[in-house]
């Protein structure tokens, strides 16, 4: 099934796209909330600890491999809106190739290097049995990470943005099942957690191909695998992956580098970065689903050379984000109390908190849409170079130089990290809107 999102009524359209995405994080927010609350209660502290540990290089790794699929997709959304049915199979076929090469290297690199990372990581050497365990079988679990999202990011540059949902949604309900099996039956402890994990995106990578391969659909699975290897769209499909990886990955080493820098500060100020943290990534999640819409919806104006059309549906999907994220960030303010409680924080890291999350709160409604919604628009169109350059620039200025500067040099602490992550989404602001009014990117596809 494909979907034209540019017909018809847009937003009624796009809703019915965005809806499905959207409702998918939230299950995955609650699901990641839920593992971690099944392993501290089945297994303790310790071993709540020990899968913490490796949460940064596991995010490292797990988001360079989202961002490249999703780069992947960028081209074939391309081909649907230009009405090239054929051209648009070679590009899944030859980006199936290029997702089975890099999951053979990367599994490979990070089960030979998985000791040497922890190492390097400075795991407490009493919790470092537990963190590899777990975090060798879950880099086992590439290559099915990389099949389902690269599947999913495929079928939502089609415009079905359901049926990945679904299958998320069943890969999630079955890891906590396994969870209980694994831990309370067969007694694996840590790695059991870890090897729920492994089955559950297997069963899902597992189920979502054979979806492709049985049922009649237009990315014809069977015939795709018969088609040549095309070393012309490997180019193109590694100009749009390569960059997008990157960008996704330097987010997480900029994110564990900042972790550490506020970690220096003591346990108040740790536990209440990470209440704000955890806190702040709910209202951001309308915005993430809206930014997938965007990919789609202008990649496939791009495609079809309806570059005014793509421009006006990158600033209505801004505009929208805009308005539900405020929404969300508003319903924050006023539940604010209330959310901090649940942590059962003390009285110092709650009130710390709360002065993190007033402060972010305030920039988000007026900052993070243009700063990471709107480049979808310009990544859609082909232009994935300047926004990782812009992206990992400001990260290594901005939120990590002036994260050192104001935290430390002038004395902010924590909140001079949190001042310079917002200098960094304005900088990237400014660079973006910069582009996307000149409109060099939209001469940008394939």
């Amino acid at each position: 099934m494909t979907r034209d999102l540019t017909t018809g009524s847009p937003m009624r359209l796009i809703a019915g796209f965005t809806l499905p995405t959207l409702l998918g994080l939230l299950f995955q927010q609650l699901y990641n909330l839920v593992d971690t609350m099944i392993v501290g209660k089945l297994l303790g502290s310790a071993a709540l600890a020990a899968v913490g540990s490796t949460g940064s290089i596991s995010f490292l790794v797990i988001g360079f491999c989202m961002g490249i699929c999703n780069g992947f997709a960028i081209p074939v959304a391309q081909r649907i809106g230009a009405g090239e049915p054929s051209k648009m199979r070679r590009y899944v076929a030859n980006a199936a190739y290029l997702g089975a090469g890099i999951a053979v290297v990367l599994t490979a690199a990070t089960g030979l290097l998985c000791r040497t990372i922890l190492t390097a990581m400075q795991t407490p050497e009493e919790i470092f049995a537990d963190a590899y365990s777990y975090i060798f079988v879950i880099f086992m679990g590439i290559p099915a990470s990389i099949l389902y999202n690269l599947l999913a990011a495929i079928m939502r540059s089609l415009g079905d943005s359901k049926t990945p949902v679904y299958f998320l949604a069943l890969a999630s309900i079955l890891n906590i099942g396994l969870d209980f099996a694994f831990i309370l039956l067969f007694r694996a402890g840590v790695a059991g957690a870890a090897i729920a994990s492994l089955f559950a995106r297997m069963v899902g990578a597992v189920l979502i191909t054979c979806l492709l391969r049985f049922k009649p659909h237009v990315i014809q699975l069977e015939a795709v695998f018969k088609l040549d290897f095309q070393p012309e769209m490997i180019k193109n499909i590694l100009k749009f992956g390569v960059p997008t990886g990157l960008e996704n990955g330097m987010f997480q080493i900029g994110r564990l580098m900042t972790q550490g820098l506020v970690a220096t500060f003591g346990l108040t100020a740790t536990t209440a970065n990470a209440i704000g943290m955890s806190l702040s990534a709910f209202p951001q999640i309308p915005g993430t689903a809206i930014g997938l819409a965007m990919v789609t919806v202008v990649g496939q104006c791009i495609g079809a050379r309806r570059q005014e059309e793509a421009k006006r549906y990158t600033l209505k999907l801004t505009g929208l984000a805009y308005l539900a994220m405020g929404a969300l960030n508003l319903v924050m303010l006023a539940l604010l109390p209330v959310v901090i409680g649940i942590y059962n924080p003390s009285p110092a890291t709650a009130a710390l908190a709360r002065e993190l999350m007033l402060y972010c709160i305030a920039c988000t409604i007026l900052l993070w849409p243009a700063s990471f919604v709107l480049p979808n628009g310009l990544r859609a169109a082909g232009d994935v170079r300047f926004t990782m350059t812009v992206s990992i620039v400001s990260m290594w200025v901005f939120r990590i130089g002036f994260s050192y500067l104001l935290a430390k040099g002038l004395q902010m602490g924590v909140l001079g990290v949190w001042i310079a992550m917002t200098i960094d989404w304005a900088f990237r602001i400014l660079c973006f809107a910069i582009r996307f009014f000149r409109g060099k990117w939209m001469n940008k596809q394939l």
